[in-house]
C-alpha cells in the first residue's frame, strides 16, 4: 500500500498505485482520503494541483463512499463520482448521488443524479435524471403541555 501526504491541505491519502506527471496525481486500487476528521474511500482518485503545488481540486471515481465534516456540521453519502473544487468550497456528486445532512437541528436524506453541496453554507442544488429527486426531513412535534416530544 502507498500512502502519500499533500501538505498543503493535510490530505492523507492510501492508494494501491499511484502515478504523476506535471500538476496531477493518479491514485487506483482501494484509495482512501483522509482530512482532518473527513474521509473519503473510492477506486480511483484524480489530485489537480496549481503552480504551487497545493491541491486545487480532487475528482474521485468508483464507488465513492464519504463523510465530510466542517465545524457542527456533517455530511455523509454515495455516488459514482464526486468532484471537489477546494476554492470554491463545492463539492459535485454525479451517479446515484446521496447525501445525509446531520445538522443538529435538521437531519435530511437527499438523493438524486446529480447533487453540488456547498460545504461553507450546506446549500444543496438536486438534480433529477434516470431516478427521480427526493428529499427526505425528519420533522418534529413538540406538545410542552404534555411534555412529549415526536418525530415522523
Amino acid at each position: 500500500m502507498l500512502t502519500q501526504i499533500l501538505f498543503a491541505e493535510r490530505m492523507e491519502i492510501t492508494s494501491a498505485c499511484m502515478e504523476a506527471e506535471d500538476q496531477t496525481i493518479h491514485f487506483t486500487g482501494n484509495t482512501k482520503i483522509k482530512i482532518d476528521e473527513s474521509w473519503l474511500h473510492a477506486d480511483k482518485v484524480v489530485v489537480y494541483l496549481n503552480k504551487n503545488n497545493e491541491t486545487k481540486m480532487y475528482e474521485v471515481t468508483g464507488l465513492v463512499s464519504f463523510e465530510i465534516k466542517n465545524g457542527k456540521r456533517s455530511f455523509k453519502g454515495r455516488a459514482n463520482k464526486q468532484i471537489y473544487d477546494k476554492w470554491k468550497s463545492l463539492y459535485v456528486l454525479r451517479g446515484k448521488a446521496v447525501i445525509h445532512d446531520n445538522d443538529f437541528m435538521i437531519k435530511r436524506r437527499v438523493k438524486g443524479d446529480e447533487i453540488t453541496l456547498n460545504i461553507m453554507t450546506g446549500k444543496m442544488n438536486v438534480k433529477g435524471g434516470p431516478i427521480d429527486t427526493k428529499f427526505f426531513i425528519k420533522c418534529m412535534i413538540s406538545n410542552a403541555r404534555l411534555g412529549y416530544r415526536s418525530y415522523f
